[in-house]
């Protein structure tokens, strides 16, 4: 039992056979805390529980939690590498009541583990209590039976805790492991309790009060809260000191070292320490999603991953060495862990991108670092505006300045580099608001710097708390809002997407305390804010509140599916109709998804439909849908595809889905694009993709709707239903339809051309070549006439039949149509062609009907006019112009 998963295990089994629900470790970024930026606790997971906002189906639970503790005032990096027991990453054991069990089964059940299951000797611990807390004092006295001096009274709030000014408090009791006087230290309340004999390592919590603004209440039912870290036990069950030492950790800094080829003593001992922290870290929130970036989260990431990367630099590794060590800690943990092995691919990706970048600035930074700092020696400062100008320039963290020259004992000015940064953020905020449109975006621009970008958390969840850190009506910022009131609302995070690549922004719901808003839309706006447009429904909303934010699940399933949909789409296009495509735009909406592509000439229904059984064939595979972060250069060289418009920056997200099954793609990922879109996890969850049309939108562009899931079914449950009703009225089944509308087109086609042959009889005088209609003029036989039932593109026809008829002569035909135009087509026999034109012929005839001109050839020749009344006048007309 002496290895970290055996007595991650042990723990956990030990609190399942005493009636506890053994629950899995929350995601690093807090879903239900807005306060913090990681998990650093392992009642974080369960604070509405206590707080009595959310209910659980059991009463009494034990976690291994992963928290990290790199950011805000919770922040141990500056001190890892170069202690016994300080990290960025750490897992904390804990066993929680929710009103059950109380003090003395707590105290009862952490005494028999350590004692009796991990057979730690009793005579080297020893607990402290606080010091009004005579209850706690006699049952440790009781169960443990230890004597009153092992039993120490701490009156400061070290062993008092509160979640905040006001809510549930009580006292502590910690436990103690004393690793023997050849170790310089006191016990805890001492004076030389800072020194590392008497060891920290488990921590109960007695919540037994509520603090209101005035008082201090009892709770009615008191809960239970502990926490003990799983390294610090582990290092005291393995006989090590140090935690660094344990078994996890020898292996992670024993793969730096093969890597390396620099053994972990002396000067180097410490980098390979960060290293292993590191790594854990950075993998580990890779998992929960959170990615390099220069804001909130990401920022912070960014920072432990460079400073495990300057240590590599330090041990002389000159290829990236992270991603390298990545197999070893998924060896270690991914059975406990099972997210590390799912994102085990992204994480890799993510860190070989990060140190390959951050390699090509990192020795630059140095040079200039070292050439800035030659003079300095031990006690001296290095002057702020030449860090700041590492950041500003180098992408160089102030700690990663102060910990290159921490070894030397030399400090930086950091008044001097927060008034640097003070100066740039001052100088960009009055280039922002100059003029035009920027003009417009200065408020949230203003609001950015202050309160800082927001965090998406919405690729890992769709529901989150955040606080209310803006509140803007009609372009001014305003403290509160109440019912009616539209408002557009700023968070520090948030699971709605703002609109961007087409997709557009999420619906939902915004409550808390005494408030409820709808929100309607989600938009980016300034750099990195997420503005929710949204109406107070009920209350009054303030800045500063505590917020409950709800995506509406539905809408978003049906956007992410369509989006899902246009990658695959977009592929299946290239395939069927070649490389060219490209898309132009898009819109995925909840209930449709359109986009448009590069392609000259309308597709054929061929085309269609290949194009829509090859995206349908990757939804049938139900592969799942993967994303990475890439270098956006060596993203679009693997064949990613960029799209129209998008803009990229250096690190962009990169979303692959599906399996090609023919051509260049076998075999291959399917769809590679960039997209910082939200996706399906699985194809299968679009379930079925149905393309309505193509259209024109412009030269050279087609458009492409379609419609997934839900829809595309109902879509064709309605064109089934209408195909029946269809089949019914041609007395006919399903299967039929087609042949049957073909014969009757055939007959339709038949009886028209009988209809047309009986017009031309009709207006040929029965068949006679022109009977009594047709007169001499001039010596030019003429058969002129009005017709009626006559289409005016049968006109040339009927001409043709008369002038055959006629042999020599001129024939000249009118029809009116329905709404009074008339049309008429005149012929000239071929034999008088020299001395009689159409063309002049119909220019006669279409004067009378109020035309203008006409044209034709010698032989046939065609007008129109506005006035259908005069039909018969143009027919006289053409017979003066022969007179």
């Amino acid at each position: 039992m002496s290895g970290v998963n055996e007595i991650r295990s042990a723990f956990l089994d030990y609190f399942k056979k005493n009636g506890h629900e053994v629950v899995a470790s929350s995601p690093l970024v807090p879903r239900n805390d807005p306060t913090l930026m990681f998990t650093n606790a392992g009642m974080v997971q369960f604070k509405n529980v206590f707080t009595g906002l959310e209910s659980r189906p059991y009463s009494t639970a034990a976690t291994s939690q992963k928290c990290v503790r790199a950011g805000g005032k919770h922040n141990d990096l500056d001190n890892v590498g170069y202690t016994a027991r300080h990290h960025t990453f750490f897992e904390m054991l804990g066993n929680f009541s929710f009103g059950d069990y109380f003090k003395e089964r707590a105290i009862e059940l952490a005494w028999n583990l350590l004692t009796k299951d991990f057979g730690i000797d009793k005579n080297r611990l020893m607990v402290t209590v606080y010091h009004t807390d005579d209850d706690a004092f006699e049952l440790w006295r009781k169960i443990a039976g230890l004597p009153e001096s092992k039993i120490i009274r701490i009156p400061t709030n070290d062993n008092f805790w509160a979640m905040g000014d006001t809510g549930p408090c009580g006292p502590c009791s910690e436990i103690f492991y004393d690793h023997g006087d050849h170790i310089w230290g006191g016990p805890p309340g001492s004076p030389e309790e800072d020194g590392d004999r008497f060891i920290e390592i488990w921590n109960l919590v007695f919540m037994q009060f509520e603090q209101t603004a005035d008082e201090r209440l009892d709770l009615p039912r008191p809960s239970i809260d502990t926490g003990m870290g799983l390294e610090r036990i582990a290092a005291l069950l393995q006989g090590q000191h140090d935690n660094y030492d344990i078994d996890l950790f020898r292996r992670l800094i024993a793969a730096s070292e093969d890597a390396t080829g620099v053994p972990a003593e002396g000067k180097n001992r410490a980098s390979h320490r960060v290293i292993a922290d590191h790594l854990r870290s950075s993998a580990f929130l890779i998992a929960d999603g959170v990615l390099p970036s220069n804001e909130g989260r990401g920022y912070v990431l960014r920072r432990i991953m460079r400073r495990a990367m300057r240590h590599a630099q330090l041990l002389g590794a000159r290829d990236p060495l992270m991603y390298r060590l990545l197999p070893t800690l998924v060896a270690e943990m991914g059975r406990a862990y099972p997210e590390l092995q799912r994102a085990e691919a992204l994480i890799s990706e993510t860190l070989k991108l990060e140190e390959t970048r951050f390699r090509k600035t990192l020795e630059r930074g140095l040079s200039l670092l070292d050439e800035a700092s030659a003079g300095l020696g031990e006690g001296d400062r290095l002057d702020g505006e030449t860090a700041f100008k590492l950041y500003d320039t180098f992408g160089f963290p102030l700690d990663l300045t102060q910990d290159a020259l921490r070894q030397r004992g030399v400090d930086v000015d950091t008044d001097a580099f927060t008034a640097a940064m003070e100066r740039q953020k001052a100088e960009a905020r009055k280039h922002w608001s100059g003029s035009g449109d920027a003009a417009t975006e200065t408020i949230w621009y203003e609001i950015k710097d202050k309160a800082g970008a927001t965090d998406f958390l919405g690729y890992d969840t769709e529901a989150a708390e955040g606080v209310i850190l803006a509140l803007v009506r009609d372009g001014a910022q305003v403290e509160t809002a109440e019912a009616g009131e539209l408002v557009d609302v700023v968070v520090n995070q948030t699971p709605f997407y703002g609109e961007s690549g087409g997709q557009m922004g999420d619906q939902g719901t915004i409550s808390g305390e005494g408030y409820r808003l709808a929100v309607s839309d989600t938009q980016k706006r300034g750099e990195g804010l997420f503005v929710h447009r949204a109406k107070v429904i009920e209350g009054k909303v303030r800045r500063g509140a505590v917020a409950q934010l709800e995506v509406d699940h539905g809408r978003r399933a049906k956007i992410r599916a369509n989006h899902s949909a246009t990658h695959l789409l977009h592929e299946a296009l290239r395939e069927v109709l070649g490389t060219h495509v490209a898309q132009k735009g898009s819109l995925v909406a909840p209930e449709r998804l359109r986009f448009d592509v590069s392609h000259p000439k309308p597709m054929s229904g061929e085309e269609l439909r290949e194009v829509e059984e090859m995206a349908n064939e990757i939804i049938r595979q139900n592969s799942p849908v993967s994303t990475r972060l890439m270098a956006v250069d060596d993203a679009i060289a693997e064949g990613a595809m960029a799209l129209f418009g998008e803009k990229y920056g250096d690190e962009v997200r990169v979303v692959s889905m599906g399996t090609g099954v023919r051509g260049v793609k076998s075999n291959r990922p399917y769809s590679v694009e960039l997209c910082g879109g939200t996706h399906v996890a699985a194809t299968g969850e679009i379930g079925l993709v149905r393309v309505l049309s193509d259209s024109a939108v412009s030269a050279g562009v087609r458009r492409i709707e379609a419609l997934t899931g839900e829809a595309a079914r109902q879509h064709l449950i309605e064109q089934d239903e209408r195909l029946r009703q269809v089949a019914a009225m041609l007395k006919v089944q399903t299967g039929d339809v087609a042949q049957r509308i073909e014969a009757l087109m055939d007959e339709r086609k038949k009886l028209e051309r009988e209809l047309m042959e009986a017009r031309k009889k009709l207006a040929l005088g029965g068949g006679s070549a022109g009977g009594d209609e047709s007169r001499v003029i001039n010596g030019v036989t003429y058969l002129g006439k009005v017709v009626t039932g006559v289409l005016p593109k049968d006109l040339k026809g009927l001409v043709d039949a008369a002038k055959s008829s006629l042999g020599s002569g001129v024939a000249a035909f009118v029809a009116v149509s329905e709404d009074g135009k008339a049309s008429v087509v005149v012929g000239v026999t071929e034999d008088l062609t020299k001395t009689l034109s159409a063309v002049d012929l119909v220019r006669a005839a279409s004067e009378a009907i109020g035309g203008k001109g006409g044209g034709g050839r010698p032989d046939m020749a065609q007008a129109g006019g506005p006035d259908g009344d005069k039909a018969q006048a143009a027919i006289d007309a053409v017979a003066a112009a022969l007179g």
